[in-house]
C-alpha cells in the first residue's frame, strides 16, 4: 500500500479512461485494509480508488501509477453468500523516493490484492493486462523521471505505440463498452444456437431409443419363458426411464373431450404393468409422479390427470376411499383377497402399525393404511388406539381362533 499516493482524480494530458469496477476492496499483501466497497477506475497511466462518487467529483483519492506493476496473477476465493470469486494480485516494484504522500509510508508486502463482494470481473482484468502491455505512459517525457528507481524498459517505437493505442482505444469509453456488450451478446447467441443443436440431436436419439425399447418389449412378451422375472422387472424400469414416445397433448385435439379420452387411454396402456407389479393399487400422487417422469418435457397438470382418471374404462378404474384418498386400481383387484393377505401378515406379527405394513409390502403409507382399514371394515381386523399410536390386531370377536 506504500505505492499508493493521494492525488486528485483528474486525467493528465494524453491520459484516457479505460475501464471501471465497483465494490472493490484493497489488501496490503494478505492484510485487509479500511479501503472497502470503493470504485476502481483504470486509465492508460494510473489506477484510481475512491469512495462512491469521489472520482466523479475529481476529489482526492488513492492513486497507483501503472509503472509500479510488475505482473498480475489471480486467485480463487470462496464466499458463503456469493459463491466463488476471483481476486487480482498485483506484484509491485519498490516505491520511488520522490513519491507523493499516501496511506502508508512503509509496507513489507510486495503486492496488493483487489477483491470485492463478487470478485473482479474478467473484463476488467483483461483491460488491465492490455493496458500494462501497451505502456502508453512511456510516451510522456515526465514519466521518465519517475521511472529512475524502477527497472529500465526498452522504449517502444512510434509505430508500436500507435498500434498499442489503437488496440487500447477499442476498449476505451462508451464505444468500447458498447463493443464489449455486442461481442458478449454475439457469443451468447452462438452458445444458445449450439445448445439447441445438441438438444435436437438428443431428442432424435431419444425417439430412436424408445422405438428400440418397444421392439425389445414385444420380444419379451412373446418369449417370456426365456427371460427371468428379475430381468423382466429390471428391463421394465429401463423402459420407464426412457419415457413415452408420443405423449398426448392438448395441441393435437380440437376439443377437451377428445383430449381427455385419448389421455385416459394412454394412461391405461402405460400404467397397466406397473399396477400389476405393485399389487393392483397405486395412489394418485404416485401415478402423477410416474406419468410426468415418463412424459419428459410434456408435463401434465394435476387437474388434467384427475379429469382423465375419471374417464378410465377397462382394466383400470379410479377409486375413492371413505377417508377421501384416491387411487388407481385394477378391476380384478379383490378387497376380500387383499383382506385375507393383510390378516395373515397381522397374525404372523401379532399386530401391525401402518408403517409396519408399508415396509413389509413396500407400499406407501397411504395404501398401507387403506388396506388395514379395508380389512377392518370386512371384520378381519380390529384397532387399538393408544398413546403409542394406531395398531391393528386380528378380530377374535368375530373370528375366534380354533384353540378357543
Amino acid at each position: 500500500m506504500n505505492r499508493f499516493e493521494y492525488i486528485e482524480a483528474r486525467l493528465e494530458d494524453g491520459e484516457t479512461f479505460v475501464s471501471r469496477e465497483s465494490n472493490i476492496k484493497l489488501y496490503d499483501g494478505e492484510q485487509k485494509t479500511k479501503f472497502e466497497d470503493g470504485e476502481l477506475v483504470l486509465t492508460t497511466h494510473r489506477l484510481f480508488w475512491g469512495r462512491p462518487g469521489e472520482i466523479a467529483r475529481a476529489a482526492v483519492t488513492l492513486c497507483l501509477h501503472l509503472r509500479y506493476i510488475v505482473s498480475i496473477s489471480e486467485e480463487q476465493a470462496s464466499n458463503y453468500l456469493f459463491g466463488r470469486k476471483t481476486r487480482l494480485i498485483l506484484h509491485l516494484r519498490p516505491a520511488a523516493i520522490d513519491k507523493a504522500p499516501g496511506p502508508l509510508d512503509n509496507s513489507r508486502a510486495s503486492f496488493i490484492k483487489l477483491s470485492g463482494k463478487h470478485g473482479v470481473y474478467s473484463e476488467f482484468a483483461s483491460a488491465l493486462r492490455e493496458t500494462l502491455e501497451a505502456r502508453i505512459w512511456q510516451v510522456d517525457a515526465s514519466s521518465t523521471n519517475s521511472n529512475e528507481n524502477c527497472e529500465e524498459h526498452a522504449k517502444p517505437t512510434a509505430k508500436e505505440l500507435s498500434s498499442r493505442e489503437a488496440r487500447l482505444r477499442m476498449r476505451t469509453g462508451i464505444g468500447g463498452i458498447e463493443r464489449a456488450i455486442e461481442a458478449k451478446s454475439k457469443e451468447t447467441d452462438e452458445n444458445i444456437a449450439l445448445a439447441f443443436q445438441d438438444l435436437r440431436v438428443l431428442m432424435a436419439m431419444a425417439k430412436d431409443m424408445v422405438g428400440i425399447s418397444q421392439v425389445i418389449s414385444e420380444k419379451i412378451r412373446n418369449e417370456r419363458g426365456e427371460i427371468s422375472q428379475d430381468e423382466t422387472i429390471t428391463f421394465k424400469s429401463y423402459l420407464l426411464s426412457l419415457g413415452i414416445a408420443d405423449p398426448v397433448t392438448r395441441e393435437g385435439y380440437s376439443s377437451d373431450t377428445a383430449y381427455f379420452s385419448s389421455l385416459a387411454q394412454q394412461l391405461c396402456e402405460m400404467l397397466l404393468d406397473p399396477l400389476e407389479d405393485c399389487g393392483g393399487m397405486m395412489s394418485l400422487a404416485d401415478v402423477y409422479c410416474r406419468v410426468n417422469r415418463a412424459r419428459g418435457l410434456e408435463l401434465l397438470s394435476p387437474e388434467d390427470l384427475l379429469h382423465a382418471c375419471h374417464l378410465l374404462q377397462g382394466p383400470i378404474k379410479l377409486r375413492t376411499f371413505p377417508s377421501g384418498a384416491m387411487v388407481l386400481q385394477l378391476e380384478s383387484h379383490d378387497d376380500e383377497m387383499m383382506a385375507v393377505d393383510t390378516l395373515a401378515l397381522v397374525e404372523s406379527n401379532i399386530s401391525l402399525a401402518v408403517e409396519d405394513l408399508a415396509k413389509l409390502r413396500n407400499i406407501s403409507l397411504l395404501l398401507a393404511k387403506e388396506r388395514l382399514l379395508a380389512a377392518e371394515r370386512l371384520g378381519k381386523l380390529c384397532r387399538d388406539e393408544s398413546l403409542e399410536g394406531l395398531r391393528f390386531y386380528p378380530n377374535f370377536l368375530i373370528n375366534r381362533p380354533k384353540e378357543c
